[in-house]
């Protein structure tokens, strides 16, 4: 079932949708990050056919979605005092924290740990069906593991439909990128996940920030994650990708230039749009990710942008990076991912 929602939320579908959730079916719902793919987090059945619906490996933590904050308190135990600060600061909103699980929470929710990552989305259709589902909604992002996330349901309704027993349109998403995720060690915050909650933004509330494995490289085989998006290859297109940054423009546009003529202009570029016009491919195979200074507009178009590249021929797909700092740490990985880690700077 497809419901639109993008103007108004229908109390009768709403019914329908957080029925579903307790009768242990899986749906997509909008949140500001990406689309959820949802169950209800109690219930292990169906949680399990969130990972066939995702052909997600099993060892891939998933996060746990409540729509009041008191509910934390059911599911996570023994909260620190720097914890409940960032519960006070960043929920709701784009943010994960990971907590002790307590036994509520089934084994395949949390990949056999003793966390489980929790958070309070700030998205009245997502906040709704949690709320009137009556229980809290294990989530990973709405798409084919490994395949970019969905921002829109255009973008994943193909791939999906079929796999689940309802689809809750709400429009594009607001950020484009999924949450930050942040568990606390020794009582400083550990960012395994960048996002929309910057390091800088942390740093102002607890005063020190950290990062885990897996943020600009990948992690071992055999370690084990407490995050989703961390281990596993994300957000490819189907061709393979090198991201290039450099600091200096006019380096950046010969680089892309140079390896444009070496491939024969048999590229799709994923490029900022001040770089259009000086990059030398066919306009068609010209993706523009946004303004070369709006971080957020980038956030929010990266996976739409991977995804239309997948429809246009080439042998290659060439994305422009930007500088790891706030909101660029979170483009970064995203982008470092899709790419295989495939990086060039010039």
């Amino acid at each position: 079932m497809y419901y639109n929602w993008k103007e108004n939320t229908n109390t009768e579908e709403l019914k329908v949708v957080c029925n579903l959730i307790k009768n242990g079916e899986i749906v997509i719902f909008p949140t500001e990050t990406v689309y959820g793919i949802g169950a209800n987090a109690f219930d292990e059945k169906a949680v399990g056919k969130i990972f066939m619906a995702k052909g997600r490996p099993s060892n891939n933590p998933l996060i746990v979605h409540i729509a009041d904050k008191q509910k934390i308190y059911e599911i996570a135990k023994d909260i620190t005092e720097v914890e409940q600060k960032l519960i006070d600061h960043f929920m709701p909103g784009p943010f994960t924290l990971i907590l002790k699980k307590t036994d509520k929470i089934p084994n395949i929710v949390s990949a056999g740990l003793d966390t489980v990552g929790i958070r309070m989305p700030d998205n009245v259709i997502a906040r709704g069906i949690i709320t009137f589902s009556g229980v809290p909604i294990a989530a990973p992002s709405a798409n084919v593991s490994g395949k970019p996330s969905g921002t829109m349901v255009e973008d994943i309704r193909r791939e999906l439909e079929g796999k689940v027993s309802a689809i809750v349109d709400g429009g594009e998403s607001q950020i484009g990128l999924e949450s930050t995720v942040v568990k606390v060690i020794d009582e400083i915050p550990c960012i395994l996940r960048p996002g929309a909650i910057t390091p800088e933004q942390i740093e102002e509330v607890i005063g020190i920030v950290d990062f885990g494995n897996g943020i600009f490289a990948p992690v071992e085989e055999d370690e084990k994650v407490e995050s989703p998006g961390v281990k596993y290859k994300h957000y490819a297109p189907n061709k393979p990708a090198q991201l290039v940054y450099s600091e200096d423009e006019k380096d950046l546009i010969f680089g892309i230039n140079r390896m444009i003529k070496e491939l024969k202009g048999d590229v799709v570029v994923l490029g900022f749009d001040e770089h259009k016009e000086q990059i030398v491919v066919s306009e068609h195979r010209f993706i523009c990710l946004g303004s070369k200074d709006n971080l957020k507009e980038i956030a929010q178009n990266i996976y739409s942008a991977l995804r239309k590249s997948d429809e246009l021929l080439g042998e290659l797909v060439i994305i422009e990076g930007v500088k790891r700092d706030g909101l660029g740490i979170a483009i970064m990985n995203r982008l470092l991912r899709s790419c295989g880690y495939n990086y060039w700077e010039f």
